[in-house]
């Protein structure tokens, strides 16, 4: 970092969300001065309006849900939740959140930090002037010069509104401001039968204070996913009480002094209003690269809006870009990858190429649905033959002990001699350890053999790993012509 007055930084990283934060403290790892640049509150959508927030808010609903049971020998009773403690304590762990990043900000901050490396914390938004300058705009003040070496935008994104109506932030919602509700609203209408839609779906439905009403557009709900995973999301939401318009596309709201109504088009033909009190639009996300001017540094934007990046998520020459602004999956976790991966790369440190084949998600549904590699369609789509086994959590000791045997473990492999996993999806308590394990295996490329070789802890969730293995050799503990609705194998070819 050259010059007193007007320095030079390394790096400069555009948005302090979850991948920019990383993308610094990388920097800072290797020695170098870094820049950070955030409009907002820090944290971004992976803090404060998205992941760890819904995530709070789903555990606490299933908390209630839990408690509220009858199945366990006993039952809490005078349990009320209120929204407003329910919005107080999510915004507590935000908050936990933001000043573990602001600490080490401060930590490592010039005025404290004698190197080797710094960071330097900026507030403003950013407005690139040319490849190596961008410049920092605040009201009533000039703007703010800043140079760099490198830069990194990690601006992330926000909702997208449905054409022709706009948030409110009141009583039409979007996942950004959900949290601007008074109380629990009596009826609860959700535009959009994706993760976000069906996870907001789930949180106020296990609250038992709120009547939902889940539109989409699809035939299924997560309509990427196999028929079995979609079918048994929504019997699970149904099942508490959710109620799904299918092949349903909203037209317009109206809003009434006392509610709102909203008017939906089916592809039969027919129509209906549906009366509710609340709508969470929730259609997806657009890259935020508002007031960015990525232009000026020759960088342009999609159709989508979108940056175009490389292998190693150079945009173009020093300029580089992760997370919700590119065209890979918008998840924390791939976002965080790319980030210290590009860090690395733009300061020539050895790298291995990024690898999405054994990318992990958890959706958030009661119970927690997750996926790691490849499903059915996918193979069948690829032409690749496979075979799959189907464990169902009731033969577990652990789901037995839990009182929650609703879920199964799913793992395809493929058909050869000696078979290797091409992809689980898996439901139920603990679900995230259990895909985690296989997402570990897969990225050892070790056979499913091998996989036999591990002791499993007992009894725990993940032995639905071991035993979807052993099923697929002929092996089990349990036999699928004893309980063939509960444990099946089957395979595939082209």
């Amino acid at each position: 970092m050259a010059g007193k007055d007007s320095p030079i930084y390394d790096l400069c990283v555009i948005g302090c969300g979850v991948s920019g934060f990383s993308a610094a403290m990388r920097a800072l790892d290797l020695g170098k001065h870094v820049c950070i640049i955030e409009k907002d509150e820090i944290g971004g959508a992976g803090v404060r309006w998205g992941a760890l927030s819904s995530k709070t808010m789903w555990e606490l609903s299933k908390d209630y849900a839990v408690a509220a049971k009858t199945d366990r020998g006993y039952r809490a009773t005078g349990l009320r939740p209120d929204y407003g403690d329910v919005r107080d304590t999510v915004m507590r762990a935000v908050r936990e959140k933001q000043y573990q990043m602001l600490s080490q900000i401060e930590t490592f901050s010039p005025r404290r930090w004698k190197g080797p490396g710094s960071l330097t914390f900026k507030r403003g938004c950013c407005r690139f002037v040319s490849e190596k300058q961008v410049g920092i705009v605040r009201e009533a003040c000039p703007d703010e010069m800043v140079q760099a070496d490198h830069f990194m935008i990690a601006t992330g994104s926000t909702p997208k509104a449905f054409p022709g109506i706009d948030f409110d932030h009141e009583r039409i919602l979007s996942s950004d401001s959900i949290l601007n509700l008074k109380e629990f609203p009596k009826r609860l209408i959700i535009i959009g039968a994706g993760i976000v839609g069906c996870e907001y779906a789930t949180i106020f439905s296990n609250f038992n204070r709120t009547k939902v009403y889940l539109v989409d557009y699809e035939k299924t709900v997560i309509p990427y996913e196999d028929p079995d995973i979609s079918r048994f999301v929504s019997l699970c939401l149904e099942g508490n009480g959710v109620e799904i318009f299918h092949s349903a596309v909203l037209t317009d709201i109206v809003k009434r002094q006392e509610h709102i109504d909203v008017i939906l088009d089916f592809q039969d033909g027919h129509s209906q209003v549906v009366e509710a009190d609340a709508a969470l639009i929730s259609i997806g996300r657009s890259p935020n690269l508002s007031c960015l001017n990525p232009e000026a540094a020759g960088i342009i934007p999609d159709i989508t809006g979108r940056i175009d990046t490389n292998e190693n998520c150079l945009a173009k020459n020093n300029i580089y870009a992760v997370g919700d602004v590119t065209h890979l999956p918008a998840l924390v976790n791939i976002a965080e990858m790319e980030a210290r991966h590009a860090v690395l790369s733009m300061f020539g440190q050895p790298t291995r190429p990024l690898s999405y084949q054994d990318m992990s998600t958890i959706m958030f549904f009661h119970p927690a649905v997750a996926a790691v590699g490849l499903n059915e369609k996918m193979c069948r789509k690829k032409n690749i033959p496979y075979k799959a086994a189907y464990y169902s959590n009731a033969f577990l000791h652990r789901a037995i002990a839990m009182r929650a045997v609703n879920g199964f473990v799913k793992i395809l492999a493929t058909d050869e001699k000696e078979p290797k996993i091409l992809g689980m999806r898996g439901a139920g308590p603990q679900i995230s350890s259990t895909v985690m394990a296989v997402s570990l295996f897969m990225n050892q490329s070790r056979g499913i053999r091998e996989m036999l070789n591990t002791l499993y802890p007992h009894p725990t969730m993940s032995e639905a790993i071991q035993e979807c293995i052993r099923m697929l050799l002929g092996e089990s503990v349990y036999k699928p012509h004893a309980f063939p609705d509960s444990l099946k194998t089957w395979s595939w070819k082209p």
